[in-house]
């Protein structure tokens, strides 16, 4: 048994079979073992905080007759912070996908210069997702009350 793992790791692959082996067992790890606890601890994590939030807000409501308006008013407040958060991660994210769209305009421009085609216009597609990305969070998008 031994003689066939040393034939694999050194046999007709001149040494090769040891980067495969490492690149094999780091594939492995990365996706059989570490992706899957990291998504399963996230998702605890969020379901505590949730169920942490909700008897807060629970005990809040149950406490007094003040209680219940404090306890509306903090949901919605939470409720424009979410959306706040969201706005402003659409803001960045459109603005991000402009600048790679003027980035890949001026890299592909500059590599096919002598080209008669213009690859370069495909810089234009994250450009524009960007560009509706900012248009749908300034006009479209219901105003944060």
């Amino acid at each position: 048994m031994t003689s066939l793992a040393l034939l694999l790791l050194t046999g007709p692959f001149d040494g090769d079979m040891g980067h495969w082996i490492f690149l094999s067992v780091g594939a492995f790890s990365l996706f059989a073992i570490f992706i899957p606890t990291t998504t399963w601890i996230d998702k605890r994590h969020k379901e505590r905080e949730a169920f942490y939030k909700a008897d807060t807000i629970r005990r809040v409501a149950e406490s007094s007759g003040e209680g219940a308006k404090a306890a509306l008013e903090l949901l919605q407040q939470q409720s424009r912070i979410e959306q706040q958060k969201k706005r402003e991660g659409m803001k960045i994210g459109g603005l991000i996908c402009i600048a790679v769209g003027a980035a890949m305009m001026i890299f592909l421009r500059a590599i096919a210069e002598k080209e008669p085609d213009t690859p370069y216009l495909v810089g234009l597609i994250p450009a524009f997702v960007g560009i509706a990305l900012l248009i749908y969070v300034y006009f479209m998008a219901s105003p944060v009350e």
